[in-house]
Parts: C-alpha cells; sequence; structure tokens
C-alpha cells in the first residue's frame, strides 16, 4: 500500500544546539557550522556584509584602479579560508593546490575576477623540507594556470604533534564588475539547479587514500580553479542568480543554505545527479550519501528557467563543465527544505549536514 507523506508537515525532535566546547562537526560545513556563525560569530561583527553569509564580501569600490580601464562600477571581493586535509598529498592534488584554488573558486562563483592571494602557513616542527618545497611549487604552479598572483604571506612554527604537518589559510581579492549582482537570496520559484560535473570526486579520493581503498581506474580529486568557467558562464548568461562551489558539506548543504537564503524550496531529481561509479561504489561501502562528500572544482548555479539550456552548453563546452547537468528545480512549496525524487519512485527531506560526515578534507 502507497503511503503519501506530506513533506511539510515532518517534524522530528531537536538535537542539542547549546554545545559547552567545539566539536569537530562545527568544521564541518553543515548544521553545526550554521549554528556556530549564528551564535558566535554574527553577534559580534553586525554588518550587512558579514550577515550576507556569502562565500566572499563584495565591498563598493570607487577609486582609481592602476591599469584597469572603465574602473568605475568596479566592486571589491574579499576571501578568506584554511585549509587542514589530511593527508597532505593526494590523488589529483596536495593541500597547496587545494588552497589556492579554494579561495580562487570562492572569489570566482560571486562573479569576481581573482587578481591577488595571500598565504598564511602553520607548520609543524618535524615537516620534511622536501614536503613544504612541493607544496610551494604547487601553489606557484595553480597561481600561474589561474593567473592570480599570491603577493603577501606569513609563517608560524608549532611544537611537533601540534600541527598534522602543515595548515594554510589563504584570503584572496578579486574584481566584481558593477553590472553582476549574484546572491544565495536571489534564487526565485521556476529556476533551474546546474552542477558543473561529478560531485564527491574529492572526498572520496581522499577517503580512498586514508582507507586503502583501490579501484580499477584511478579516482582523483576534482580541485580545479573555477574562474575560467564562471567567466564564460557569465558571458553566455548574465543572468545567473546565484553560483556556489559545493565544498565542506556538499551539494546538500549548499542547497540548503540556498533555500534558507531565498525562502524557497529546491527539489532534486537523483537520475539527473552525475555521480561516477566509483564514488557511488565507494560511498556504498564507507556508508556515505555523496550529496554530503566535499567537492574541490564544482559549481552549482542557479538560473531561470529560459536561460537554462543556452547555459548548460556554455558549460559542456568548457573542459571543467562537460559532465554538467540540469539536476533540478527552485519551488515556492516546502519553504527552507531540499527533497530529493528518488530512484524507486519515491521523495526524501536532504537536510543540512548535522555532524562531521569527512574529517579533514579541506
Amino acid at each position: 500500500m502507497a503511503v503519501t507523506v506530506d513533506i511539510d508537515r515532518v517534524t522530528c525532535p531537536l538535537p542539542i544546539a547549546d554545545y559547552p566546547h567545539v566539536l569537530l562537526g562545527h568544521g564541518s560545513g553543515g548544521k553545526l557550522t550554521a549554528e556556530l556563525i549564528q551564535r558566535v560569530f554574527l553577534p559580534a561583527w553586525e554588518n550587512d556584509t558579514v550577515a550576507a553569509l556569502e562565500d566572499q564580501a563584495i565591498c563598493d569600490w570607487s577609486a582609481p584602479v592602476v591599469g584597469v580601464k572603465g574602473h568605475q562600477g568596479l566592486r571589491l571581493a574579499f576571501t578568506t579560508d584554511s585549509f587542514v586535509v589530511r593527508p597532505l598529498f593526494f590523488p589529483g592534488g596536495d593541500i597547496g593546490k587545494l588552497a589556492v584554488h579554494g579561495t580562487i573558486n570562492d572569489l570566482a562563483v560571486g562573479g569576481a575576477i581573482p587578481q591577488y592571494l595571500s598565504a598564511a602557513f602553520i607548520l609543524e616542527e618535524g615537516l620534511p623540507m622536501a614536503d613544504l618545497r612541493r607544496i610551494v611549487e604547487s601553489m606557484r604552479q595553480a597561481c600561474d594556470e589561474a593567473h592570480v598572483e599570491l603577493v603577501t604571506g606569513d609563517t608560524k612554527v608549532v611544537d611537533r604533534g601540534k600541527g598534522d604537518g602543515v595548515f594554510i589559510t589563504t584570503s584572496g581579492i578579486g574584481l566584481v564588475p558593477g553590472e553582476r549582482r549574484l546572491s544565495i537570496h536571489s534564487a526565485q520559484p521556476g529556476d533551474r539547479v546546474l552542477i558543473s560535473g561529478t560531485i564527491g570526486d574529492h572526498g572520496v579520493a581522499i577517503m580512498s587514500v586514508r582507507e586503502g581503498i583501490e579501484f580499477e581506474t584511478t579516482l582523483a580529486s576534482d580541485t580545479a580553479p573555477l574562474s575560467g568557467l564562471t567567466e564564460a558562464m557569465l558571458a553566455c548568461c548574465p543572468a545567473i542568480r546565484c553560483m556556489r562551489d559545493p565544498t565542506r558539506g556538499g551539494v546538500a548543504s549548499t542547497l540548503n543554505e540556498l533555500a534558507a537564503g531565498s525562502g524557497v524550496g529546491v527539489r532534486l531529481n537523483e537520475s539527473a545527479i552525475p555521480i561516477r561509479d566509483e564514488v557511488r561504489a565507494a560511498c556504498e561501502l564507507l556508508g556515505l550519501d555523496p550529496l554530503y562528500v566535499a567537492n574541490e572544482g564544482k559549481l552549482v548555479a542557479v538560473v531561470p528557467r529560459a536561460d537554462a539550456d543556452k547555459l548548460l552548453q556554455a558549460m559542456h563546452a568548457h573542459p571543467l563543465g562537460r559532465n554538467a547537468a540540469d539536476v533540478g528545480e527552485v519551488v515556492a512549496d516546502h519553504v527552507g527544505l531540499v527533497v530529493l525524487n528518488t530512484l524507486v519512485g519515491g521523495q526524501r527531506v536532504v537536510a543540512m549536514l548535522s555532524g562531521e560526515q569527512l574529517p579533514r578534507i579541506c
């Protein structure tokens, strides 16, 4: 007998919300991270830019910019991020490449053209100098490929056993043309949800190294700079509402943030979501949901329905978007919730990640 469930009426007991100590899950990018930001950080810095909770801060910039013609109307984008991945080196990348790409991507999904980076290194005593040189060289190559400059930095050393080898914090500055207004608060019912490629590659590539899982083919992290893809997308479709890179917490957390920020619902089609067979198999083996697994070279875009097909074609023409797919829509019902139409014909709510699914992956 078929059972129909009214998703808008689904409730569950409230979890513990007021923790006396920081938990590993507070860095997951999911529900605990959101609560930490709301309860601790936002009350300390009350301004509209911080409260917007975008991946980057976009500030008005009216002063002349040397070497940039027609600077009037340009705005400054600024972002910062820390990277604590373990292991430091993994298939497809390393912590240095990840630090550069992650910061560039936070700028790019806001419509910014990345310009400059800074990097701060927390080094653990005993880190092999050869490993540090390898990481720094990887960062240099990543900057060259993305046409950005790393222009300043800092270095500190902590006692042996206190730092997991190296932690890196990178900050980035980019320029946003005046006509671009992307925001997680801009989605509207009827919009389509696009994903630029297969999900879960980064998180599973790292877990395969940790757990000794072997595949018939090499599964590599998807870490990549998205600025070229985002520029191609915006040139094709300036009306894009929002773009996000689904890193910590994966696609599920990103779309929950979108639903909450725009006051809408999101409906996904499981059959349309691109996932590699190796990733799906590894997630089944490890008891993971690919929707919550981190990505480092993918983006989610929300676009008006009328522009979805041409934007998808433009994404397919770019090397980082060749597996892009239309995976769902923005809806007016079940506000604040993400609902998945499953492969077996049912529906389930895809909630915000409530704990820590994969530690030390970005």
